[in-house]
């Protein structure tokens, strides 16, 4: 895949950190970019699009089983979701679905949680696309919410559903693909497209991956007859399906 240039975001040069790049992918006739850390760039849009935060998910298994997790996946994953925002600079956000692990979570959220996200919302639209886990979005978290929502030629909506039409973008199914390579057997989160649809992989940092080769992608990927971008360090790695291995 070749690397677009107006894709790059906006950033000075520096020692410390390379500057990421981001793979470009024309989707119903709009080019959109896939970073590595799983979220995607619209640059025509300046849009800046991820999936399936899953906020305060180890306070809520703690509540509902009693399973002590260490509580620090919401900061992690507000902590990765600044700093992209700091990276692109958006002037829209739209987070596609289970941005909140139950309905009760931002009810539960630390002050200072609630803070840092309301500092990223400052000055630009933030939308919250519904998903299954939250349904609902508490009031006093600010934004717009939508079930599902179309900007142009692209449809944002938490589940894919059958039959969609081009440009589908959506979350849900947490895509994860695994190849064996020089005798290693490799497992990543990733993209997964067939050109007319994607599906992103979650961003949140407690959360796991289903293979894209289980039937539950039956619905919406023909079989082998899509490809994956699987999250690397600093780069996406690209493969057919016919590469992909079955868990």
């Amino acid at each position: 895949m070749r690397l677009n240039s107006q894709l790059q975001p906006r950033v000075e040069p520096s020692y410390r950190q390379p500057i990421p790049v981001c793979h470009d992918l024309s989707l119903a006739r709009e080019l959109v970019g896939l970073h590595d850390s799983g979220a995607l760039w619209w640059p025509e849009e300046r849009t800046l699009v991820v999936s399936d935060l899953h906020l305060e998910k180890a306070a809520s298994i703690a509540k509902s089983k009693g399973l002590m997790l260490p509580p620090y996946d919401t900061a992690t994953t507000l902590e990765k979701l600044s700093a992209l925002i700091d990276l692109f600079d958006p002037r829209r956000v739209i987070c596609l679905g289970d941005s909140f692990h139950d309905c009760e979570s931002s009810e539960r959220m630390p002050a200072a949680y609630l803070a840092m996200l309301a500092t990223m919302q400052l000055g630009r639209e933030w939308i919250w696309i519904t998903g299954n886990h939250d349904p609902e979005i508490a009031g006093h978290i600010c934004g717009e919410r939508y079930e599902e929502l179309s900007i142009k030629s692209l449809s944002f909506r938490h589940e894919p559903i059958e039959g969609a039409e081009r440009g589908e973008i959506c979350g849900h199914l947490h895509p994860a693909a695994k190849v064996r390579r020089m005798g290693r057997t490799i497992r990543r989160a990733c993209f997964a497209t067939n050109g007319n649809r994607l599906v992103l992989p979650a961003f949140g940092a407690l959360t796991g991956g289903l293979n894209v080769m289980d039937r539950a992608f039956s619905d919406v990927f023909a079989e082998k007859r899509f490809s994956v971008f699987m999250l690397g360090n600093g780069r996406l790695f690209p493969f057919t399906a016919s590469k992909l291995l079955s868990e």
